[in-house]
């Protein structure tokens, strides 16, 4: 037995998100990128850190929502630069859940044969390939047509098929949440200049706003 006392570096833990997925999910979001795909909206979670916590302080953290909470989804960061913690966390959650797992991740897919055939039965559906700024958005649950949306399990084919089609009205949400420190921060998947409209936007009414991509404040 692998021993949820492994290390895991995180950004942030959130219940409920509605946008990055069916139902209502709980959010993992990994700490430390090394792919950085130009355009990124998650630019705060490039930066690779100390270890924050544990597997087993994740799951202790997170487990008062499981029982409510229709799946589960781990994003970053990249979850497979610290492979060896994502695979005891889905381990941990498949003991404690019936949910689904959904994988965001900015390598290709074949780059990840070797950690998917270890992991298998582990993850229902993952969302794989590096965000490309300049490429079309129109499909549901990727932020650039390129990614790939691959379904690893039958709970994953059933749950997810609906967003192997284009982009609707109810795909254009996003849910918003604040810290203690007075910073706000969004989970979902923005139409391309959200953010920077938004942005003008508050400028024009007197705000000044800085942003994990643009850290100016003009």
């Amino acid at each position: 037995m692998i021993s949820t006392d492994l290390p895991i570096s995180l950004s942030r833990l959130h219940f409920p998100v509605t946008a990055l997925g069916p139902g209502r999910r709980v959010g993992i979001w990994f700490q430390g990128c090394s792919i950085r795909c130009p355009g990124c909206i998650s630019a705060d979670t490039w930066a690779a850190i100390k270890p924050s916590s544990t597997v087993g302080g994740v799951l202790a953290a997170i487990r008062p929502w499981l029982a409510t909470a229709d799946g589960i989804t781990i994003s970053g960061g990249e979850p497979f630069d610290q492979a060896g913690a994502l695979e005891v966390l889905l381990r941990g959650l498949r003991a404690e859940s019936a949910g689904d797992i959904l994988v965001f991740s900015g390598y290709p897919l074949e780059a990840l044969h070797a950690h998917l055939s270890r992991m298998r039965g582990l993850i229902d559906a993952i969302v794989s390939d590096p965000f490309e700024r300049t490429a079309t958005q129109s499909l549901r649950l990727r932020g650039s047509d390129n990614q790939r949306l691959t379904f690893l399990t039958s709970l994953g084919r059933h749950r997810f098929a609906a967003y192997q089609t284009s982009r609707d009205n109810s795909d254009r949400h996003l849910d918003v949440a604040f810290d203690e420190a007075g910073t706000v921060w969004f989970a979902g998947i923005p139409d391309r200049d959200d953010f920077a409209r938004l942005n003008a936007w508050l400028t024009t009414q007197g705000h000044c706003v800085a942003t994990s991509e643009d850290k100016s404040c003009r």
